[in-house]
């Protein structure tokens, strides 16, 4: 399939000339970039997986998801399944978002593809999360309701549960996404900067399960940012550029620009390969964890009420200290409880009511109002608006 650039090239170059042979270096070059990328897309997904199934390419105009659009198509096999993009506008930037829509829908249709479009509902007096709107034929009928203020996190809520309700809806089995090498590098880094354990270490993870029946997957995590580039370069695909990700007043943009490029430059060149095999060992790691804490929930947690989680302590005298810290952070993301003001300090005191009866008063507060009650061998959490309607009961 010809480039998507809007270009054409008739020109007749005599064989044999430095001209002519320049330019069949470049095209030589050009195809082993090629190879490779397709390469790689084929050795970490294997067609054969997918080739049978509905796959919702997560497209948002810019160099890394056309590269992952371009080739997924290039490599998948003949089958009964289809790959469809899906484009969030989010309206935050204006005529440039309307303008990657725009871009999205018209090299889809260059591809022979299907796409689906989703755009946010802000409603800008409420605190609730945005709605994601029907899809529309006509990107240019986008209504800007999105504001400027809101937060990085509201919008990535709102783009994955876009993706999530699209694949439910075209029947998708796995959505795809574009993140590389450089984004798993810079969301280490940005976690180390603000404080990690082991799982944050792990990064993002190259799978996951989005809902029930739907697996969100990542195929260029060990691709870097260049050969993206490199691989755009030799088809010839343009790609839209995000302004924003240049804002200097961004953590993960002077970590992007500002810090892996010092890394590069002054210790090793190689950072970027470095930082994610460190991802890849963590995450290692973490599945082992995964399958411990697994057993344990099992032995240790007991339910009073829906809300309300007791811990069996007496099963945790011989646990390391580390799994018991583990074991409180999934009950603690299970249950939905506020996970971002539960530092390492508040952990260790969790921690201490599980693996130790407490002198004197063993109550604790902890944040979003959930209560840590350690009675004899057990330690009670609950939200605390539970203990205080018990209290008054009595």
């Amino acid at each position: 399939m010809p480039p998507f650039n809007g270009l054409a090239s008739g020109l007749y170059l005599p064989r044999g000339s430095p001209v002519a042979e320049a330019a069949a270096m470049g095209e030589n070059r050009r195809m082993l970039q090629s190879l490779a990328f397709h390469q790689h897309l084929i050795r970490v997904w294997p067609p054969a997986v997918w080739r049978d199934v509905t796959v919702l390419v997560a497209v948002s105009g810019g160099p890394d998801s056309v590269a992952l659009l371009r080739g997924l198509t290039a490599v998948r096999d003949a089958g009964s399944g289809q790959l469809i993009a899906a484009h969030f506008n989010h309206g935050v930037r204006g005529e440039h978002a309307l303008a990657d829509e725009v871009f999205v829908v018209d090299l889809c249709r260059h591809l022979g593809m299907r796409s689906e479009i989703g755009r946010p509902d802000w409603n800008i007096d409420s605190k609730q999360q945005p709605d994601v709107m029907g899809t529309a034929a006509d990107p240019k009928s986008v209504r800007q309701l999105a504001s400027s203020t809101q937060s990085e996190a509201v919008l990535r809520t709102a783009r994955y549960r876009f993706l999530r309700d699209t694949a439910q809806r075209v029947g998708a089995r796995y959505v795809a996404t574009g993140h590389t090498a450089d984004d798993q590098a810079e969301t280490v880094l940005h976690r180390i900067v603000r404080g990690t354990g082991i799982a944050g270490l792990a990064g993002i993870r190259r799978h996951r399960e989005l809902v029930p029946g739907v697996s969100l997957v990542r195929p260029l995590l060990e691709i870097s940012r260049r050969q993206v580039r490199d691989y755009l370069d030799a088809l010839g695909q343009d790609a839209r550029e995000d302004g924003s990700n240049a804002d200097q007043r961004y953590t993960r943009n002077r970590i992007r620009h500002e810090l892996l490029p010092h890394l590069a430059a002054q210790y090793n060149a190689n950072v970027v390969g470095a930082v994610t095999r460190l991802a890849t060992l963590a995450g290692d790691i973490q599945e082992v964890v995964a399958s411990l804490l697994e057993n344990l929930q099992v032995r240790c947690i007991h339910r009073d009420s829906p809300d309300q989680l007791i811990v069996d302590c007496e099963q945790l005298v011989h646990v390391p200290r580390y799994l018991v810290r583990e074991l409180l952070m999934a009950l603690w993301r299970r249950q939905g409880w506020p996970l971002q003001a539960m530092g390492y300090e508040r952990w260790e005191e969790l921690a201490d009511l599980a693996s130790t009866p407490p002198v004197g008063p063993g109550k604790k507060v902890f944040p979003g109002s959930i209560a840590a009650q350690r009675d004899g061998p057990c330690l009670r959490l609950v939200p605390q608006i539970k203990i205080d309607r018990s209290f008054r009961s009595v």
